[in-house]
């Protein structure tokens, strides 16, 4: 009996368990007179998660199913929002899509009575935690106006007891949805924040093999081997030294996160002032390290904090991080402006991107001189060489090329014409030629000594460089050179190009849009597409030929547009199923075009918005709660998005294709 019991009572407590970790609750929401949505809300406990509905590998996806009536007819799918991704470690090629805390699930319904009348159905689901897994299924039973009824929504009926929880009123399910749609946009923006943070991480540690970083190691590392005998006393400093190099770029990060706002960050990034400017510090910087002149910080700033660093305590960590920050600021300095111009311009919306930028480069900067300040032996016969002046060169000739990377982004965004694509490539061609010469020994710069023999090292970085050259000559004559094209100005800047007759011929396929489209003067499709560049003008041209509209969330001065371009849509079946199935419309968010009164619109705060760019910038964030680019969307005449995931950059074709057959299917319907 006593076993019975307990047995009994281990039963109960594990029904009580499940009930705990994923509770359901159901609802519906009218949303016109013959449409509802059935939401269905998972609530999974801390430590749980369930999966998607397009899991692949081992884990068990949830289920959906629908009692058949003559009311009522499913419209689509199961909607879901975003899914967590991960690789599945059993099952090769296999991604875990999987949800934790609060997720709604909608099914669109037709309602095809005029009566009153029972949705039911079950759902079935699998929910793990770090060491198991179960399988459940929670039942439900919904009670639906009848069609032209009013538009109101009721609490779902009790249904059996299996059932994990009864449908709750809107009111509750509403809430449950809003903080969902907030915990998939905040997971969204903490997936690009912690990309944000590795990436300048890496930004940071690179910047130790620069030459005015690297002569600093010595430096440090002999200060921290005459300290104190006191090992303890040692590593304390040690540690106060690092933190205080992260502080020092942090606080540079936390003034940046006060002052500029996101859109401010996005004028950086694109805008051609601040792209002109940073040309003209890269170009400044090569030519300082070629060795015409030296750039120093003021000597009074240097020797002031050489002289608190004398004193001793933790002040003397502290000056010796400002020293070396000072010290090494002409080789952090294009690092970090590259890094905070490539980060803030991601699209994840926060406006703590310059903050989270600077703390990665920081804490990257400061953990080998902190490493270093723990083992100081490691570096004692340490010795600077003509070796370090040849990287300084070598720098200087990479400063030097991609530096005309943000003068080209100055010129599309102006739209000057001085830097076309043969120009660019006639450029790094020289550029990268003289540099494999300089490898050779063939050139000399000053500093540098007699190279008598080749090594290995410079052997082989010699042929990698010729080999590159070799491989961008094509290029002024057309080629697509992918490999770089994110670099390289748009394929529509070259003069000359051989295969353009080809991509003439395969867009011949194409409708041909009306000649006088808004804005088709200043913007351009990649050869081979025509498009839009107004939404308003693509929905009608859709509207009257009933095609889907495919949105291209693009920019001028985008790498990565470039090469979704290069990579992507120059694929022959891809360029089938996009110029002849869609409407294309571009909106370009760096477009700095003044906007005709009728086009004009007002933001959320009643401003009037005359800028073109700003204003695909304000419909992106309100059509998919994010601005980045390149950003892929296939709507209908009435912004309807038609597919369960929008596509970002990802050089997958046949992902993408996937994703235009789906939009085409989902619009069919």
């Amino acid at each position: 009996m006593k076993k019975l019991f307990s047995t009994l009572l281990m039963l109960a407590l594990t029904a009580a368990a499940i009930a705990q970790n994923v509770t359901w609750s159901f609802s519906v929401k009218e949303t016109s007179d013959s449409t509802a949505d059935i939401l269905l809300t998972a609530k999974v406990a801390a430590g749980y998660h369930i999966y998607s509905q397009y899991t692949t590998g081992t884990s068990a996806p949830v289920e959906f199913k629908f009692a058949e009536s003559k009311d009522y007819k499913l419209v689509g799918k199961v909607k879901e929002p975003k899914a967590h991704e991960e690789p599945d470690e059993f099952v090769k090629g296999g991604i875990e899509k999987s949800f934790s805390g609060t997720v709604v699930f909608r099914q669109q319904i037709k309602r095809l009575s005029t009566k009153d009348f029972k949705v039911s159905g079950v759902v079935n689901y699998q929910y793990c935690d770090e060491n198991s897994c179960q399988f459940d299924d929670a039942s439900f039973a919904l009670n639906v106006k009848g069609a032209q009824a009013a538009v109101a929504s009721e609490p779902a009926a009790e249904v059996a007891d299996t059932t994990p929880a009864v449908a709750e009123p809107e009111a509750v399910v509403a809430e449950a949805e809003s903080i969902a749609d907030t915990e998939n946009e905040a997971e969204n923006d903490n997936d690009s924040l912690l990309w944000i943070f590795l990436s300048s991480l890496g930004f940071g540690i690179l910047t130790m093999f620069t030459p005015c970083v690297f002569p600093m190691i010595p430096m440090t590392v002999n200060f921290f081997m005459n300290g104190s005998t006191d090992k303890r006393k040692n590593r304390r400093q040690a540690l106060f030294f690092g933190g205080s190099i992260v502080f020092l770029f942090a606080v540079l990060g936390a003034i940046l996160a006060l002052i500029f706002g996101p859109d401010s960050l996005y004028f950086i990034g694109v805008h051609w002032i601040p792209n002109l400017i940073f040309f003209v510090i890269f170009i400044i910087f090569s030519m300082s390290f070629f060795g015409l002149f030296e750039i120093k910080m003021p000597e009074k700033w240097i020797n002031k904090s050489d002289e608190q660093a004398d004193k001793g305590g933790l002040f003397a960590p502290f000056f010796i991080a400002l020293t070396t920050v000072l010290v090494s600021f002409s080789c952090t300095g294009p690092i970090l402006g590259a890094a905070l111009v490539g980060l803030t311009t991601s699209g994840t919306g926060s406006q703590f991107v310059s903050l989270i930028t600077m703390l990665g480069f920081g804490i990257g900067f400061a953990l080998p001189f902190t490493l270093l300040a723990f083992f100081p032996g490691v570096l004692k016969n340490m010795k600077s060489g003509s070796w370090l002046n040849t990287v300084k060169v070598v720098f200087a000739f990479l400063e030097l090329a991609f530096g005309l990377k943000f003068l080209q982004q100055a010129d599309l965004y102006c739209g000057w014409g001085l830097l076309d694509r043969e120009w660019y490539l006639a450029l790094w061609i020289v550029i990268f030629s003289m540099l494999g010469f300089y490898l050779l020994g063939k050139l000399k710069f000053k500093g540098d000594s007699p190279v008598e023999k080749l090594g290995v090292g410079r052997t082989f970085l010699s042929i990698g460089v010729f080999a590159f050259v070799v491989y961008m000559v094509p290029g002024l004559w057309g080629a697509p050179l992918k490999g770089i094209s994110g670099f390289l100005p748009p394929m529509e800047s070259q003069d000359f190009n051989l295969a353009k007759h080809a991509a003439s011929v395969e867009s011949a396929s194409t409708a041909k849009l009306p000649a006088d489209r808004l804005f088709s003067s200043e913007l351009h499709a990649p050869d081979g597409y025509e498009a839009f560049y107004d939404l308003d003008e693509a929905k009608a041209y859709a509207k009257e030929h009933n095609m889907p509209i495919f949105i291209d969330f693009t920019g001028k001065t985008c790498a990565n547009c470039r090469e979704m371009e290069h990579y992507v849509w120059s694929d022959a079946k891809v360029m089938e199923i996009l110029s002849q199935k869609f409407v294309m419309c571009a909106l370009y968010a760096d477009a700095d075009i003044q906007l005709p009164e009728p086009c004009q619109v007002t933001d959320e705060s009643g401003n009037t918005i005359t800028s073109l760019g700003k204003k695909n910038r304000e419909f992106q964030k309100k059509l998919v709660g994010m601005c980045a680019q390149p950003y892929y969307v296939i709507i209908n005449t009435d912004e309807q998005i038609l597919t369960k995931e929008n596509h970002q950059y990802d050089r997958d074709v046949q992902k993408f294709i996937d994703f235009l057959n789906e939009g085409l299917a989902n619009y069919s319907k």
